[in-house]
């Protein structure tokens, strides 16, 4: 078994620095070190953020012999993609990636109607050690750098504006933290992540914070600190039960910050930021998803800027916990409205695809 909660990950070698590291002026540096003229790093910039190009050969605006000493010192390969694997039809691809260090870990691409959702790694594992989830039970094997957690979007992003992921050329409109890993374990990357992914071209993608979602356990202190840098993400927390004996099984970081005080951080962030705050509440059979329970869970959130996603659980191989039964699933989801809570059921995604984060690198292991 893993240890029981891991918080700071292991010292490892560090991958290649990428111009998704640096801020604007320690780009300019770096192409200056170079003996370049500092606007090249604007120009690399405007072609990774906004083209979407990480090929410097590609960019006919940078003179022909220092394309690849930029290219080497700024836009090195962070991952290969080992493998896409489809379903919906196509309209949800899982890739499973592998950074320079043999480090494996997941993105989930995911096409709707109406939007065009990513779901991105921010740790290769996770120390978080919840007992139901397949990256839990894997232990944390490092954090990934800001450019990891970047190049998953960009990268993603590229392939759906050339057309190469079914239903034609589109844009990415919404980008989730809920990918491998425990985000607010990673905080100082993830913000600078989300930084780059929201800062307008040339400096980042240019998509909107209020299309961001970081996911957390419930690391108290982190959600204060996100509180104080007044940005516009949506916050969800991982709650999979309202109280406090069960969760401290099912979240192990529970014994550390117990249910209302996850609670109450997150009332601070809606109140704050006036954005609602999703509870991901994983039904699981038998375990968590007793009409009582959505009953508590209801008297807890009733009042509050909240909505609740219900995930039908997607049961890893040869584990004992389970999707509720139906006739529960629905009863828990009257219960929760009911108490004036709103409430929906997550739309199974990827089941034939091994869509349960962490799966598809546990199996490749």
């Amino acid at each position: 078994m893993p240890a029981e909660l891991t918080f700071v990950a292991p010292r490892r070698a560090k991958p290649p620095r990428h111009l998704a590291d640096l801020s604007p002026e320690e780009r300019a540096e770096v192409v200056t070190e170079l003996g370049e003229k500092p606007f090249r790093a604007k120009q690399l910039a405007k072609h990774y953020f906004g083209g979407l190009e990480s090929d410097t050969e590609a960019m006919t605006d940078l003179p022909a012999e220092s394309r690849e000493r930029l290219g080497e010192a700024l836009l090195p390969t962070l991952l290969t993609p080992v493998r896409h694997v489809t379903a919906d039809k196509g309209m949800t691809r899982k890739t499973l990636w592998k950074a320079f260090d043999g480090v494996l870990f997941e993105s989930v691409l995911m096409r709707y109607p109406d939007r065009t959702t990513l779901c991105i790694s921010s740790q290769a594992g996770c120390g978080m050690n919840c007992p139901f989830c397949a990256t839990g039970q894997a232990g944390l094997t490092r954090n990934l750098s800001t450019g990891e957690i970047v190049e998953q979007v960009v990268s993603s992003a590229r392939d759906l504006a050339r057309g190469e992921v079914a239903g034609g050329p589109g844009r990415l409109s919404n980008i989730v933290f809920m990918g491998m890993g425990e985000p607010m374990a990673n905080y100082k990357r993830v913000l600078q992540t989300v930084r780059r992914i929201t800062d307008p071209v040339p400096n980042g993608l240019g998509i909107s914070q209020r299309g961001v979602t970081v996911s957390t356990v419930g690391l108290v202190p982190a959600i204060n600190k996100l509180i104080d840098e007044k940005m516009q993400v949506r916050l969800a927390i991982s709650l999979h039960a309202p109280d406090d004996e069960l969760r401290d099984e099912l979240v192990p970081i529970n014994t550390r910050w117990k249910v209302d005080e996850v609670l109450d951080a997150a009332w601070r962030y809606a109140g704050t930021t006036g954005r609602r705050v999703s509870i991901e509440y994983a039904l699981i059979k038998d375990i968590n998803d007793q009409a009582w329970r959505a009953d508590m869970l209801g008297k807890l959130l009733k009042g509050h800027l909240v909505h609740v996603n219900l995930i039908p659980l997607n049961p890893t191989p040869g584990s004992k916990w389970t999707a509720s039964r139906p006739e529960d699933e629905r009863e828990f989801v009257r219960r929760l409205q009911a108490h004036g809570v709103s409430v929906t059921v997550r739309d199974t995604r990827g089941q034939e695809i091994d869509g349960a984060c962490g799966q598809l690198a546990a199996a490749e292991n």
